[in-house]
């Protein structure tokens, strides 16, 4: 007869080191995992209950160390970390590959005239909006007018900077025209991510100590989670942006492809596919989930509602978001 599992693994965390690279890198290549998107309902739930019960003291039957860790997995891919509500489907991690990989495949082939930059960057935005809700940080909600505003002023922006570059780049070469793209979608990255979590910047999120005691909120973490998800989300998008574009301008000159034109579109899509499958878990790793920050660099409200209860704390810790 086989032994019950222990109560005393630590399924707070992830199953890798999350101080290395390579222990994060394992972490989202688990969550980002495309596949995810094809559980069912049922088996969700039956993930949320063995982690719930484990949580709270109780191990399912039979239930072994790997079913466990692969039950974690699958809670962490389809529910909020902050307020445990199922998230959209397309906004979940695992749905980063297959939309990133059609959306930003079809702005890097449709992206000579500007009814097509206009709307693959319409597309673009709406997704991202979603996908940063979905992946906000705390369990504040967000107005509808704040959603509203952010994503008006991030479309906005990322067909103002892609209609900008695209006038002043027609008299180049065409291989600089095809990077149009990328150059926009880092611009609304850095316009979309803030406005969708502004709410983070004006109340703060919420901060705790090692063991995930809450402390308070803060604005201070606020900047440095945002600032770290725009690195991420620039970094995720830039190979997939960067490299497909050299190689399809190679492609295109050749008489395989003017044989056959509508190759153009799958082959762009597959070649951005590949990228990403690497890009997005190891660009989510550059910087831990559960990021940290001294005490020190705290609002000077907080540093002293924290010194108040905790005098020797040093560091605080906090959900970054994605």
């Amino acid at each position: 007869m086989s032994e019950e599992l222990p109560l005393h693994i630590n399924i707070q965390e992830p199953r890798w080191d999350q101080s290395t690279f390579q222990g994060r890198a394992k972490h989202f290549f688990m969550v980002t995992d495309p596949r995810n998107l094809l559980l069912s309902g049922k088996m969700l739930e039956d993930a949320r209950r063995v982690v719930e019960n484990y949580r709270s003291g109780t191990v399912s039957p039979g239930l072994t160390e790997d079913q466990l860790w692969r039950a974690k997995y699958i809670y962490d891919s389809a529910f909020h970390p902050d307020t445990g509500e199922k998230m959209f489907l397309i906004g979940r991690m695992s749905a980063q590959v297959p939309m990133n990989m059609t959306i930003t495949g079809c702005m890097l082939t449709f992206y000579r005239t500007t009814p097509a930059v206009l709307f693959w960057q319409w597309v673009n935005q709406s997704f991202n909006a979603l996908v940063n809700y979905t992946n906000r940080s705390g369990d504040a909600p967000i107005a509808v007018g704040q959603l509203g505003t952010a994503y008006v002023s991030a479309t906005t922006g990322a067909v103002v900077t892609a209609l900008g570059l695209k006038s002043l780049t027609k008299h180049l070469p065409s291989i600089i025209g095809r990077y149009v793209p990328f150059a926009a979608v880092a611009a609304a990255n850095c316009i979309n991510i803030p406005l969708m979590r502004q709410r983070e910047l004006k109340f703060g999120i919420p901060i705790t100590d090692e063991d995930g005691n809450r402390l308070g909120e803060s604005r201070a973490a606020a900047q440095q989670a945002i600032a770290q998800v725009v690195v991420s989300r620039i970094g995720m998008a830039a190979p997939a942006m960067a490299i497909p574009p050299v190689i399809m301008n190679a492609l295109e000159k050749r008489a395989f492809l003017k044989r056959y034109p509508w190759l153009n579109a799958p082959l762009q899509v597959g070649l951005v596919g590949f990228c990403l499958v690497f890009a997005t878990p190891l660009c989510c790793a550059l910087f831990p989930q559960k990021s940290s920050m001294r005490v020190s660099r705290l609002e000077p409200e907080v540093q002293a509602l924290i010194r108040e209860k905790n005098p020797n704390m040093e560091i605080v810790y906090f959900n970054k978001g994605l």
